[in-house]
């Protein structure tokens, strides 16, 4: 990295070419006067570096999303609603005591309500804290009673935080044999989907929720309906 900066630096001054002929000592004193007399060079080198970065991360994301991406979409050990045969499939990333997850529940809901088409595949990604793991686990245990859903929509429409003791009591609200839950929140099922998740978010540059994949598209952050419906639309044309 730092020879790639020096010679990002020097292609940018007046005296590039004559500076592969240069002692060390001879170049760093010109690069000094230069930059006295243009101090936007060196706004220029990082600029150029920025992007160069992003391009070899874009690069980078797009390769893993390549390999991945049959995983992404029909894992069996990840939870889905919506259309099983649906011809466009949403990837989310969240996490339960997220707000922002929380908001973009919503826009998924009524994506599905407004699109019979479309499967949502979930990715349990505990990330804040000791209540999220919690909350993650028992979701994905409530998938051996059926009840996986209705826990999901629980807790996203849960007011203040996801935690041990609000999450047992959502779960016999929806009728969960709790003591079953608690048992197959260490399986090996939760354990693999767990992991999986924050595998597949690092490998896609993910870092935080909500995160999207739909199609080709990488999808930071929580997004209304209208652009979840556009980046769906792009998916489907390119299909």
């Amino acid at each position: 990295m730092r020879n790639l900066i020096a010679a990002t630096f020097i292609s940018l001054l007046p005296f590039g070419a004559m500076a592969q002929t240069m002692s060390e000592d001879d170049i760093k004193q010109l690069a000094l006067e230069a930059i006295l007399e243009n101090p936007q060079i060196i706004m220029d080198a990082i600029a150029i570096l920025e992007e160069q970065r992003n391009e070899a991360q874009a690069t980078a994301q797009a390769e893993v999303l390549l390999r991945q991406r049959a995983f992404l979409e029909n894992d069996l050990n990840a939870p889905f609603v919506g259309n099983a045969e649906g011809d466009a499939v949403v990837v989310e990333f969240f996490d339960y005591n997220c707000p922002y997850c929380k908001r973009a529940a919503g826009d998924v809901k009524a994506l599905l309500a407004a699109d019979e088409n479309v499967r949502v595949v979930y990715r349990e990604w505990p990330i804040l804290g000791e209540g999220s793991v919690f909350a993650a686990r028992a979701a994905l245990a409530a998938r051996a009673q059926g009840k996986y859903e209705e826990m999901h929509w629980g807790m996203m429409e849960m007011r203040g935080r996801a935690e041990e003791a609000s999450v047992l009591a959502l779960a016999r609200s929806v009728g969960l044999d709790v003591e079953q839950m608690i048992a197959d929140m260490d399986s090996e099922e939760v354990n693999n989907h767990i992991l999986a998740s924050r595998q597949l978010a690092q490998s896609l540059g993910f870092t935080g929720t909500p995160a999207f994949v739909i199609g080709d598209a990488l999808v930071p952050g929580a997004v209304p309906l209208a652009d979840l419906q556009g980046y769906i639309g792009a998916a489907r044309a390119a299909n």
